[in-house]
């Protein structure tokens, strides 16, 4: 066999691959391109939302644990009248507890620049203790800042503790048809017991302490408990007339019905000494006071709070329920 014929046959060339027509290659290259830009938008985007979360969480923070005064008061060192709002039920944890309203009072006595303080009220009352540490703090700021005129003014209404923490000011503004008065005590609650006997229903109650069970509802009245009961909250309207008589003197006229716990008009109020004269929280600033600038003191609820005392509104609800409370009415 012939060399040429033992030679193993050469492979075929490959074929050289063709450049993309123009079109092709720049599509490509847009794609390409708007994919680039994609991605960096996106991360963008994504650090953006991020700087902004983090913001809001300051944000966040900062209304939650900061001071309950003066973050956003409008403070200013020109003369001015401070304004503490008495608003809503007097209740240990709402924005209107003793604290609160303390807290306001004292910020707005350090400030150099207040010149009188309005009690701007508007409450149906609630706790006497609550009321009374309030009563006894504006006794005391009296007592160490004499020249310092402090007023409440009452719009819709200030009963019983309301009238409470008003009876320590130096005067009392009314509107005519303010509602003023309410000079009692209530403590109400209910009885089940024949409608349980009615429905089949067996009373199982297990005590330590022979009158721990004071004015269950599914029990039958104890006189000895009722009494000692009654005993308890007339020592506490006392204690509420005394303190009335206090800061009212000698305005308040002799009338039966003044500490009944009847409510009057703001206009019958004044006949009665328990207001003195109609007037608003501006006129008393302006005309009155002689600071027509207001600067308002109340202390602002934080967010902290506010989640707490949703968290603890129902149990205390219930537990308030179920053991009775006093309230000035």
């Amino acid at each position: 066999m012939s060399e040429e014929n033992q030679a193993s046959p050469q492979t075929a060339p490959k074929e050289e691959s063709k450049p993309l027509p123009t079109w092709e290659r720049e599509t490509l290259e847009k794609v390409l391109l708007a994919s680039v830009n994609e991605q960096r938008r996106g991360r963008i985007w994504g650090a953006v939302l991020k700087l902004g979360f983090l913001l809001y969480l300051i944000v966040v923070a900062v209304l939650a644990f900061r001071p309950t005064n003066g973050f956003f008061n409008q403070a200013t060192s020109k003369e001015h009248t401070a304004v503490i709002d008495v608003a809503g039920a007097i209740m240990e944890g709402n924005p209107t507890d003793a604290d609160n309203l303390i807290e306001g009072l004292r910020d707005a006595i350090k400030d150099k620049a207040t010149k009188g303080i309005v009690l701007r009220m508007n409450s149906p009352g609630g706790s006497p203790v609550q009321a009374a540490y309030v009563y006894e703090e504006i006794r005391r700021i009296k007592k160490e800042n004499s020249k310092m005129p402090i007023y409440a003014v009452v719009s819709d209404m200030c009963a019983s503790g309301c009238y409470y923490i008003a009876a320590a000011a130096d005067k009392i503004y009314v509107h005519p048809a303010s509602v003023v008065g309410s000079i009692g005590v209530i403590m109400n609650g209910f009885g089940f017991v024949d409608s349980m006997q009615r429905l089949g229903v067996e009373r199982r109650l297990m005590i330590a302490g022979s009158h721990k069970a004071l004015m269950d509802p599914f029990s039958p009245v104890n006189e000895f408990e009722k009494n000692h009961i009654q005993g308890v909250i007339n020592t506490v309207h006392q204690q509420f007339v005394d303190a009335v008589k206090q800061g009212r003197g000698d305005r308040l006229k002799d009338n039966p019905d003044l500490f009944s716990g009847l409510v009057w008009t703001g206009q019958d109020s004044i006949k009665l000494g328990l207001a003195d004269e109609v007037g608003n929280a501006r006129e008393v600033a302006e005309n009155v006071i002689g600071a027509k600038e207001t600067v308002n003191f109340t202390p602002k609820e934080r967010l902290l709070d506010r989640i707490s005392q949703r968290l603890g509104a129902s149990l205390g609800a219930a537990l308030q329920s179920a053991i009775g409370s006093f309230q000035l009415r």
